[in-house]
């Protein structure tokens, strides 16, 4: 059976859209009269030559959480998956979503496994995804890989917006604070500009850095905005160079505080992808590719899969990983006690949430900092402003007296 979607018109005049399974074209347009309906565009959910679907789009992190969720819920209330995906297309509440699950039902009732079905939505479903989908298959666990895959994408969704959401105040300020700052300089300096002039007097050193400042902001601020965007263009385009992106991803993990940001972010996605993909079953090598296309940074990216050589020649994994020297040593030392005592999905769990717990400790730390050292910049910028306004103002009290 195929997926189509239709656009049709109600009996009472009112527009009705929406997904409906059927072998041909036809069938699904005399079901849909069947039901009252009269169809004026009917389109199959069709793929492209790749096995992909034209057009489509990756999933979000949270939105993919909930669809795998819901899977993971109705499968382990003992729902065969054919019946799962159907009610997922009745209760998304996105039309993507409920597109998808319908594409997925109409290649399960075609003969396909999951694992292949997701296969040919490679837009929607990251390569990790369909590994750990496709152990669980092979295991015969599908419902207890699906939970634990649900768990993984919502830490991962949680971690990011923990993250992000502490930056929100310091950027904030920061934008706030330089807004403030070019007000200044173009409508308050200028207007003090004219007193100055008329009293014919020598300023002050920061009066005249203060007007020359004004100036540079009134003349040139538009074409320093477009050269601003313009190099950061430039630096995009650069980045999509594979040497200089591997350059520069290399320069941030040497920076003396992003750089162990970086590390950690990176090292705890890492562990925890490798926790579940060799919890599933999915062997150490297979696991250790996949885990790799995961971590951002292309330096320790490069790191594993020079690791994945070395265990395939023999090397154990912490000792593989430890060569590169770009891992932080308690996660080297974890996967060494989870390789002599068999608990190696363990260890892992506990590498990736004591790298997690410090990112955060790390990123709350630093964005509690800088708002208030922000804050205190901005003052004491806004304060030369006021004394290079005022130092001119005293010195002529004193003339006249």
């Amino acid at each position: 059976m195929t997926a189509f979607r239709y656009r049709a018109v109600r009996a009472d005049g009112a527009n009705a859209q929406g997904l409906i399974e059927a072998d041909t074209a036809r069938a699904a347009r005399q079901q849909l009269r069947d039901q009252g309906l009269w169809v004026s565009e009917i389109d199959a959910v069709g793929t492209d030559g790749a096995g992909q679907r034209r057009g489509e789009r990756r999933l979000g992190t949270q939105r993919l959480s909930l669809m795998t969720r819901q899977l993971a819920t109705l499968l382990d209330a003992g729902l065969p998956l054919e019946q799962a995906l159907a009610v997922l297309v009745e209760q998304s509440d996105g039309d993507r979503e409920k597109r998808l699950a319908a594409s997925l039902r109409s290649e399960i009732l075609g003969g396909a496994s999951l694992s292949q079905a997701l296969t040919r939505h490679q837009q929607a479903f990251p390569e990790l995804y369909r590994t750990i989908v496709a152990a669980g298959e092979e295991s015969g666990r599908a419902a207890g890989v699906m939970q634990r895959l649900a768990d993984y994408l919502e830490a991962r969704a949680a971690l990011a917006a923990k993250v992000g959401l502490a930056f929100i105040y310091p950027m904030v300020v920061m934008v706030v604070s330089l807004l403030v700052v070019i007000g200044l300089l173009t409508w308050v300096v200028p207007q003090m500009v004219t007193v100055f002039q008329s009293a014919k007097q020598e300023l002050p050193f920061l009066t005249k850095a203060l007007l020359w400042a004004s100036n540079v902001v009134r003349e040139w601020g538009l074409a320093l905005l477009v050269l601003a965007i313009a190099a950061g263009f430039g630096a995009w385009r650069a980045l999509k160079v594979e040497s200089v992106k591997w350059a520069f991803h290399a320069w941030r993990l040497r920076l003396p505080l992003f750089g162990r940001f970086e590390r950690a972010g990176n090292t705890a996605r890492l562990a925890s992808t490798l926790a579940i993909l060799v919890g599933s079953g999915v062997p150490l090598l297979k696991a250790l590719t996949a885990a790799g296309g995961v971590m951002g940074s292309l330096p320790l990216r490069d790191a594993v899969s020079t690791a994945a050589a070395q265990v395939r020649e023999g090397v154990t994994l912490s000792r593989a990983l430890a060569q590169s020297k770009l891992f932080p040593p308690v996660l080297i030392h974890l996967i060494a006690s989870g390789e002599a005592t068999g608990r190696l999905e363990y260890m892992l769990e506990k590498a990736a949430a004591q790298q997690a717990q410090e990112l955060e400790n790390r990123v709350a730390t630093f964005t509690g900092l800088l708002g208030p050292f922000m804050v205190l910049a901005m003052g004491v910028v806004v304060l030369l402003i006021v004394l290079a306004i005022l130092l001119p103002v005293f010195e002529m009290n004193q003339l006249v007296r």
